[in-house]
């Protein structure tokens, strides 16, 4: 399995951190918010209450019947309790997802770029990781016409990521219905629901019964280190993937999921501000980025993400943003890590404050200058 190169950066970035260097974090998609109190309370009450032990594998019934009630009140679907698996982040989801979905050499048709973690999850289990790309002059949009030609009889889904990492883009209703028109199962990783910006993300339950849905905690609620997530998936796929889970994971942590329950009833006028803040940033780092000399033609509409155009400067994005690292002390995601369709492209990521920002994109365009 190949490095999930993100993470390579942070961890040479903490390295430097160590040697007494000065570091603004720009590469990871981690919230910089602290979890709202709500949630850190009932975690707490949960604790002390004794709840420290095993739940259902499936998880606690009382979370999942919320995570049915926001589907229902957010996008207009019927999703049953039953329906619903709770794990420990989603990474663990996609694995349940794509373990009982695929045989050896059964393929996914997914975006390039796209999260690399996908790929790598479909290869380890057997699969077929199968590229459609994806260009910034159709806003990081699948073409249907691209998709349906990548379709063959080893194909058993199709990956979407809306808003995505590592463009940002929301897909729009028309695509969506596009998708699930040509009849193949389709895995909707939808962690990013809540963070748009000017648009409205929609669910591909509302267009299809034939999915699975990743979702979780970790973006819109600032909950990456409690490690919790979910999967909506068929019925008929409940069952095998809860025996997987019974092997594997056994169940997600029990005072995480109590305190889950408290995101969905308490928390609406702390991600209203996260929302906001957010946004905030992301039209800064957008004219700045701009103003530097980078490419962003479509501005991102969700998540926390821009992807800019930078083979003015080096069409290598792995060389160049160790460059910007090691000289510059920013860290920045280089485009290989979503897919060859990126080369040449850098992730910036806004989940810091503005003042870091600010000062990050002063420190690139001074080694900017200074390299020629």
């Amino acid at each position: 399995m190949p490095p999930f190169i993100v993470m390579d950066v942070m961890e040479r970035a903490k390295e430097l951190e160590n040697e007494g260097h000065s570091i603004i974090h720009l590469e990871v998609g981690e919230p910089d918010f602290d979890t709202p109190a709500p949630i850190r309370e009932a975690a707490q009450r949960a604790l002390m209450g004794g709840e420290t032990h095993y739940t259902h594998s499936l998880g606690l019934l009382e979370l999942r019947e919320a995570i049915a009630r926001h589907y229902l009140a957010r996008y207009g679907v019927d999703v049953s309790p039953d329906q619903i698996i709770v794990t420990s982040g989603t990474s663990p989801a996609l694995f349940l997802v794509f373990e009982v979905l695929l045989n050896p050499g059964d393929e996914v048709i997914l975006s390039d770029p796209g999260y690399s973690c996908y790929r790598n999850v479909i290869n380890y289990v057997g699969g077929v990781s199968v590229p459609v790309k994806v260009f910034e002059s159709d806003g990081f949009r699948y073409r249907a016409s691209d998709v349906r030609a990548a379709i063959t009889p080893r194909t058993k889904a199709i990956m979407i990521n809306s808003p995505s990492n590592p463009t940002g883009t929301v897909l729009p209703p028309a695509d969506l219905e596009a998708i699930a028109a040509l009849g193949l199962p389709v895995v909707s990783d939808e962690i990013y629901h809540g963070l748009v910006y000017g648009e409205k993300e929609h669910s591909i339950l509302e267009f299809t019964d034939l999915a699975f849905v990743i979702n979780g905690f970790s973006k819109l609620f600032a909950m990456t280190g409690w490690r919790l997530g979910y999967v909506i998936a068929p019925p008929d796929f409940i069952r095998p993937m809860q025996r997987l889970q019974q092997n594997l994971f056994i169940c997600a942590s029990a005072f995480s999921q109590r305190a889950a329950i408290a995101a969905f009833s308490e928390c609406a006028e702390y991600t209203r501000k996260m929302v906001n803040t957010y946004d905030r940033r992301r039209r800064h780092i957008i004219r700045r980025l701009r103003e530097i000399g980078f490419g962003v033609t479509v501005e991102p509409r969700g998540a926390f993400y821009v992807l800019a155009n930078a083979q003015h400067i080096c069409r290598d994005s792995y060389k160049l943003a160790f460059e910007i690292l090691e000289k510059a002390h920013v860290a920045v995601a280089p485009g290989i890590d979503f897919g060859e369709n990126a080369e040449g492209y850098l992730r910036f990521s806004y989940a810091n404050s503005i003042e870091n920002i600010e000062e990050g994109m002063r420190r690139i365009e001074a080694f900017i200058r200074a390299r020629g």
